[in-house]
């Protein structure tokens, strides 16, 4: 598993991501606090306190080396 911490904080941001994400294979979560939710589920997403940064579980090691390049802007 590979974790980063990413920051989506405008609507565009999370909907582009989401769009990235979901084609991919293999489970990957956002954590925000104590709240665990799907990276391919918009509605999840808009459900964490996107004012801070997230972290993103990739629990896939081929997952993490496609997605981790195209999501270099939004890892802070």
């Amino acid at each position: 598993m590979q974790t980063v911490n990413i920051l989506l904080d405008t609507v565009e941001k999370v909907k582009v991501f989401v769009n990235t994400v979901g084609p991919l294979e293999g489970d990957i979560d956002l954590v925000s606090e104590r709240y665990v939710v799907d990276a391919k589920s918009i509605m999840g997403i808009f459900s964490l306190d996107l004012s801070k940064p997230l972290k993103l579980n990739i629990h896939s090691e081929p997952t993490a080396e496609k997605l981790i390049p195209l999501i270099k802007n939004y890892i802070v």
